[in-house]
């Protein structure tokens, strides 16, 4: 790994991510190709508005060409064999982490559950025959069909930016240092969305302030998870398939909500409680020693270890 930082790169890749993403946001604002609360008008603006996502990974292939960077390093390659164990983590931990945090909201504001899901019933967001095992049931399989069958494509878009360029370009400032960067930039990279009415809507509390603050500490714990799964397997897929799961099941718990849900608070992840779930999981893979090296690190110390001890060996043998 280098010692210093690739503060050219970084720049010009921060430069075009940002750059296309605030640029669209602020032509569909003032075109009038997005309502007041910045909700696409046509089929055209909703194409364009979701071309956004592909911002990040458009950056990576750019700075790439523009500075002769090359191709190694892509994380594109699968690497199932040793992958495997972080790849069921991705198809387990971003559903599990949203219903952790829908059930601790629903613990500090029992008053708000409803486990009829009348609200949600009302609304005709579910069938009126419909139990809490048939809709959780096939809330899964609609989620799980979604990412099998093409999500985790579209999110590549943004992983292939986020996790597969900018993290490992940050890494010489340390894994835990990178990955909160990485974090608090992809965070930014959304706020002028949230600025325009994505994700919170308008007219909430302190807005928009409280949001991109809210929204900043709720997506850190999902970008240790992110980052953990690509850099534990040296593949950005990982993180793609979690970050599908994560935006396919985001407002699952919010089917138990009596009356209007406060986005800012719960029980989605996008809330400060709602995402204590992602926390918990998250807090102890960046506390543990070495959980954020990269494998390539890891595979080579303990090749180091394993001839070291080989040494050792041969030598004692023969003394």
């Amino acid at each position: 790994m280098n010692s210093k930082i690739d503060r050219k790169r970084i720049f010009i890749f921060l430069g075009i991510a940002f750059g296309i993403t605030v640029a669209v946001v602020v032509w569909g604002f003032f075109t009038g190709g997005v309502d007041s609360t910045f909700s696409p008008k046509t089929d055209l603006m909703s194409i364009v508005m979701y071309a956004i996502a592909f911002a990040p990974a458009l950056a990576n292939i750019a700075t790439r060409l523009i500075t002769r960077e090359g191709w190694s390093n892509t994380y594109l390659r699968l690497n199932l064999r040793r992958g495997r164990p972080y790849y069921l983590a991705a198809f387990t931990l971003p559903l599990l982490a949203i219903i952790l945090g829908g059930a601790i909201y629903y613990l500090v504001f029992p008053g708000r559950f409803d486990p009829s899901m009348t609200t949600a019933r009302l609304a005709g967001e579910i069938l009126d025959d419909d139990t809490l095992v048939s809709v959780m049931g096939r809330r899964a399989y609609e989620g799980f069909l979604q990412i099998l069958f093409g999500a985790a494509l579209v999110f590549i878009g943004e992983e292939f930016g986020w996790r597969a360029y900018l993290l490992p370009k940050l890494m010489p400032v340390g894994s835990r240092k990178a990955v909160l960067l990485t974090g608090v930039i992809w965070s930014a990279w959304h706020w002028p969305m949230i600025i325009m009415g994505f994700n919170y809507g308008t007219g909430y509390w302190g807005a928009p302030v409280s949001a991109l603050l809210v929204f900043t500490l709720s997506i850190l714990p999902l970008s240790i998870l992110l980052s953990w799964l690509t850099l534990r397997t040296g593949s950005v897929w990982p993180a793609c398939i979690a970050h599908a799961e994560n935006n396919a099941f985001c407002y699952l718990m919010i089917l138990f909500l009596i009356g209007k849900p406060d986005l800012l608070i719960g029980p989605s992840n996008e809330g400060i409680v709602g995402s204590l779930g992602y926390l918990l999981l998250a807090l102890p893979i960046f506390l543990i020693p070495g959980a954020l090296m990269p494998v390539a690190m890891a595979v080579s110390k303990n090749s180091k270890a394993v001839e070291k001890a080989a040494g050792q060996t041969k030598l004692g043998t023969i003394s």
